[in-house]
């Protein structure tokens, strides 16, 4: 099942049947057994037509959060810790990441607050002191406040590579700034947890023709899905649950960076596509 959030309310998606549903998301996301939870309330909820569901709710989505933080975890793939010890390697930082890699504790860093996080069709920021600038695809873990897995969606964790790469110290500059991370389109609940076999997809457009696309599955992660969530409530509470970016193996080559106007398409099997165009920060004002 998939839940949406929009402007015009709570939509759920049972394969080809749309139901709305009443309640606030933090209230409808945050317990236990969601995905048993959601069965029973669709047989309730009001049924929509398909063309009611697309025209008023799937033309005006929002990101699929509600007060949560979002956290992200890094070097979980090996593709992930190589990009980041070449980046570092001229200012000797590249053996943190090799040794975060092999190590018992995983790197969890905070990501961004609510209002700081895009959705689908809405932009994403690149900074101006950042010459080497790169999305990642992610896929994204919905906690409960119990520290349960309940949900998962397509995560985007913009990163400006120059400025991680220049010291390691100023990771949250090169993580955490306006627009720097996007999730959705939906809150995908399924009844079990995903398959290791689901695959990441990634496609950057400039000017309309493809300049990177690449894919890889869940199984390439070192990391258990499990193993990260644990580690992020192991000495933190988080009362309406949380999200959790579970890191990359897609990483464009050296010489790639974003430039304003590019569109970048995050798809995820069973989740769908999060779709976002880039932008300098500050955006222009027209």
């Amino acid at each position: 099942m998939k839940l949406y959030n929009t402007t015009a309310g709570i939509l759920l998606q049972d394969d080809n049947s749309y139901y709305r549903l009443q309640e606030s998301w933090d209230e409808l996301i945050n317990r236990e057994g969601l995905h048993p939870y959601l069965a029973g309330k669709k047989k309730e909820a009001a049924e929509l037509s398909a063309e009611e569901a697309e025209t008023r709710y799937l033309k005006t989505l929002l990101p699929p959060i509600g007060s949560q933080e979002v956290w992200a975890a890094g070097v979980t793939y090996m593709r992930s810790r190589d990009a980041r010890m070449e980046e570092s390697k001229e200012t000797g930082g590249a053996g943190f990441y090799d040794k975060v890699y092999e190590a018992e504790r995983p790197e969890l860093f905070f990501k961004a607050l609510p209002h700081r996080v895009s959705g689908p069709e809405q932009p994403v920021y690149i900074r101006q002191d950042s010459s080497w600038n790169v999305p990642e695809p992610e896929l994204t873990l919905f906690i409960n406040a119990a520290g349960s897995i309940q949900g998962y969606t397509v995560g985007n964790d913009m990163s400006s590579r120059s400025i991680e790469g220049e010291n390691p110290l100023y990771l949250p500059q090169a993580k955490v700034y306006e627009r720097s991370a996007a999730l959705g389109p939906c809150l995908f609940v399924p009844g079990e947890p995903i398959s290791p076999d689901t695959c990441i997809t990634m496609t950057i457009l400039r000017k309309e023709e493809v300049c990177y696309k690449d894919s890889v599955t869940l199984s390439r992660m070192k990391r258990t899905l499990p193993e990260l969530a644990g580690w992020l409530y192991k000495a933190s509470g988080f009362p309406a649950g949380s999200f959790l970016m579970t890191g990359t193996c897609l990483v464009p080559e050296d010489s790639f960076t974003l430039q304003p106007g590019d569109r970048v398409e995050i798809t995820i099997d069973d989740i769908g596509t999060l779709v976002n165009r880039v932008e300098m920060y500050p955006a222009q004002q027209p």
